[in-house]
């Protein structure tokens, strides 16, 4: 084993102690298994499925992607097999990468949230849940209860209640006037830690046709035009709340992962590089040990909000 391999870089996250501060993001890396064959998973500090729910979802209409000048917009609409599918065909397998698996989940109403946590209870092999209280792609449910306090709290309280075995995380919205309050509001209804944040609204169109770039007419933003503004909210939920917050926007480099430490967050989520590069995240557990390498004096945990303004 050479010395970056044997670097240490493991970061607690509440009670879950991950190896590296580095996780694939939900939404762009399947379920897992579509990258098994291109990363070695044991190697990242874990990764989020995509979102589960309740009953099977198709999705959005196709184009669901599409490029912008500094990233891109994407209205994949949460397609997924549905959670009792994903138990019986997914988890097993999933289970045996020997992965810190975090299983996003979402519905239209409060009582689907606990529906689906309760249906993943007995499933081995997750670590974790994360619920998404803040998709822009979707009808019902998404933002409508990442934007009110009091629905993200019941939300919260709902799930909390039904997660008896695992620590919960939320995904915030970027699209709130208040984000340190919405993340009070999560952390007092027992919230375990913070994803901050989802996507942005936005749209792309077509003026020679008059139609939207993508299947929907408008779609969420991500990728480096985003991380600036999202390294702000980091800054502004980290100080409001007591729980762990996990950085996510916009993740490209190794300095990028190094930036949200510093204003707070315990560890990042990669998400648009995973399209244009499959081993992204992997590469960044890489670029870490090497920092740690050729500075002795370097600890990802000290770095932990420093900035100072």
């Amino acid at each position: 084993m050479n010395a970056t391999a044997a670097v240490d870089l493991s970061v607690q996250v509440g009670a879950l102690r991950l190896r590296n501060p580095i996780l694939a993001a939900s939404g762009t890396f399947g379920y897992g298994l579509e990258f098994s064959h291109l990363v070695h998973l044991q190697r990242l500090g874990g990764f989020v499925t995509k979102g589960i729910s309740k009953e099977p979802i198709e999705g959005a209409p196709a184009p669901r992607l599409c490029e912008s000048a500094a990233g891109m917009l994407n209205a994949v609409g949460l397609q997924n097999v549905g959670v009792r599918a994903f138990v019986a065909e997914k988890m097993p397998a999933i289970a045996k990468l020997g992965a810190t698996v975090v299983v996003n989940v979402f519905g239209t109403t409060p009582e689907e949230y606990a529906e689906v946590i309760r249906a993943l209870e007995d499933a081995e092999g997750i670590a974790a849940y994360e619920l998404n209280v803040s998709c822009p792609n979707v009808k019902k449910g998404g933002m409508q209860f990442g934007g009110d306090p009091g629905l993200l709290a019941e939300v919260v309280g709902g799930a909390r209640r039904a997660a008896g075995r695992r620590p919960l995380w939320v995904k915030l919205s970027p699209l709130v006037t208040d984000i340190g309050r919405i993340g009070r509001a999560a952390e007092e209804a027992g919230a375990d830690a913070l994803t901050v944040a989802n996507t942005y609204p936005a749209m792309a169109v077509d003026y020679r046709t008059g139609r939207s770039r993508l299947g929907n007419p408008t779609g969420g933003l991500s990728g480096p035009a985003i991380k600036p503004i999202t390294l702000r909210l980091v800054w502004e939920v980290s100080k409001a709340v007591k729980i762990p917050v996990i950085g996510l926007g916009g993740i490209e480099t190794v300095e990028d992962v190094l930036e949200y430490l510093t204003v707070g967050a315990a560890a990042v989520q990669v998400g648009t590089a995973s399209f244009i590069d499959p081993k992204a995240s992997e590469g960044l557990v890489g670029e870490l040990e090497r920092v740690q390498n050729e500075d002795n004096n370097f600890n990802i945990n000290k770095i932990r909000g420093f900035f100072k303004g």
